[in-house]
């Protein structure tokens, strides 16, 4: 499972699109940029790192060695990073932006709407591509993890001025003030709900090759 690493999942989908219609396609990612708001339902969901569609038209094709390439249709890229199961973060983009991924994908061949979302995850499962190769900089944290862990080091370094300049009572105050505010930012660092067997047994036989490298 290439596509896991940690806790955050890398999923790449690759939808053939009618050349008639794609341009439409770029008026509504042009719109979505000028129009942030209407993303907000996307916006707000802490598990996605990063999500972005691309229109490969077939002259952008790389050629590694196979030759041109033949092709009657376009293609949209989407590429995205989350943390959290396939199945949680499928059913966040089909609750939050109904109308705008139908948007996004308009121009996709039997795109089936995102809504109802079994159909939809037929779709996503049918045209995903594996990732041959993930790195991610802090596997073992999630966004939210990485968030918590700034506003912590924010609140030790005010404390390190405190304990310098202040009375050990002083000090004392401050320190039960801080932890009462950064009490839920003390997250768990480490490998996220297992998505799959196939994850977990992944899992189990990399770390053999990280204990035999340490």
């Amino acid at each position: 499972m290439t596509n896991v690493a940690g806790k955050a999942y890398a999923m790449n989908v690759v939808t053939p699109s009618s050349p008639k219609l794609t341009w439409l396609n770029r008026l509504f990612f042009m719109a979505a940029r000028g129009l942030p708001e209407r993303l907000a339902g996307l916006l707000g969901l802490s598990l996605i790192h990063f999500a972005r569609w691309v229109i490969i038209k077939p002259k952008d094709w790389p050629d590694l060695g196979q030759g041109p390439q033949n092709l009657q249709n376009d293609y949209v890229l989407f590429c995205s990073n989350f943390n959290g199961t396939w199945d949680q973060y499928i059913d966040a983009f089909s609750d939050g932006i109904p109308s705008g991924l139908d948007l996004f994908w308009f121009s996709a061949t039997k795109y089936p709407l995102s809504i109802p979302v079994t159909p939809f995850k037929d779709y996503i499962t049918h045209n995903q591509i594996g990732t041959d190769y993930y790195y991610n900089a802090t596997p073992g944290a999630a966004q939210r993890d990485i968030k918590g862990a700034l506003k912590v080091y924010d609140a030790l370094l005010h404390l390190e001025t405190i304990y310098a300049e202040e009375s050990p009572e002083v000090f004392a105050r401050s320190f039960r003030e801080a932890m009462s505010r950064v009490q839920g930012c003390l997250g768990d660092v480490g490998f996220g709900p297992v998505a799959s067997l196939s994850t977990e047994r992944a899992d189990l036989n990399r770390n053999i090759y990280v204990a035999n490298d340490a």
